[in-house]
């Protein structure tokens, strides 16, 4: 089956392996499932949370690169011991304030716009794809009127894996698609011109991105980066000093 499944049910199958991982991590922080403990079968799991084996499988994916749970080929995955300094994960209570929204943003910027340059050095064409059609699912959402969220974060994510670090994927899973920042701040669906022009040059911001990327010009890909979420950032700062 190699045929690509369509982007909403991408989406979906990502934001409920997201969910997933939330409720089988809550556990074990507080020591439902203890350090040791087998995780239940898939399809236990399928079962219990009314989700696909794909959610499942995804979930376990990513609560392994928390270094919260570890599989033993033809035995099972089990919780590993978790140590005092618990793993770097921000919660969506921590983003609910426009101050919360900027200091993630000058993490990101720190991160991505190296994560940029290297991805340059290393991209595969592969990844060179996947961030393509990220940049085009952004680019239709925006000019439908859908939610684009979801394929902002795909463009960025697939940038960190392009780095070759498994690292910086684990950071951009570990913030998840709600350290994209209109999707905290802009519940209003509704399209207006101001909103629409902003998206669209976000849009030419990632095609700048790409570009650079595709070109292998790090310098390049780490300035674009750099722009990119510093206009976000100052952008969210000009809504800070109007809420004074």
């Amino acid at each position: 089956m190699n045929s690509p499944t369509t982007a909403p049910e991408n989406r979906k199958t990502r934001s409920l392996a997201f969910e997933l991982v939330d409720q089988i991590g809550a556990e074990i922080q507080k020591g439902t499932l203890a350090s040791g403990d087998k995780l239940p079968t898939e399809a236990a799991i399928m079962q219990r949370f009314g989700v696909s084996r794909t959610v499942v499988r995804e979930a376990i994916s990513k609560l392994q690169a928390a270094g919260l749970v570890q599989t033993r080929h033809g035995i099972g995955t089990f919780v590993m011991a978790q140590t005092d300094t618990p793993a770097f994960r921000v919660n969506p209570s921590q983003l609910g304030t426009l101050r919360d929204v900027i200091a993630l943003l000058e993490l990101r910027i720190s991160i991505e716009t190296e994560a940029a340059a290297l991805a340059a050095t290393r991209r595969t064409e592969s990844n060179l794809r996947i961030m393509q059609e990220a940049m085009q699912a952004f680019g239709s959402a925006i000019e439908e009127g859908r939610d684009a969220v979801a394929a902002d974060f795909q463009f960025h994510h697939e940038i960190a894996c392009a780095t070759q670090n498994s690292h910086f994927a684990d950071m951009m899973n570990s913030l998840g698609s709600q350290s994209i920042p209109r999707s905290r701040l802009e519940t209003n669906p509704a399209v207006d011109a101001a909103r629409l022009a902003y998206l669209r040059r976000v849009h030419h911001e990632h095609e700048n991105i790409l570009n650079a990327i595709a070109t292998q010009d790090a310098e390049s890909a780490r300035a674009a980066m750099r722009t990119h979420l510093s206009n976000s950032r100052d952008r969210h700062k000009k809504g800070e000093s109007s809420h004074h």
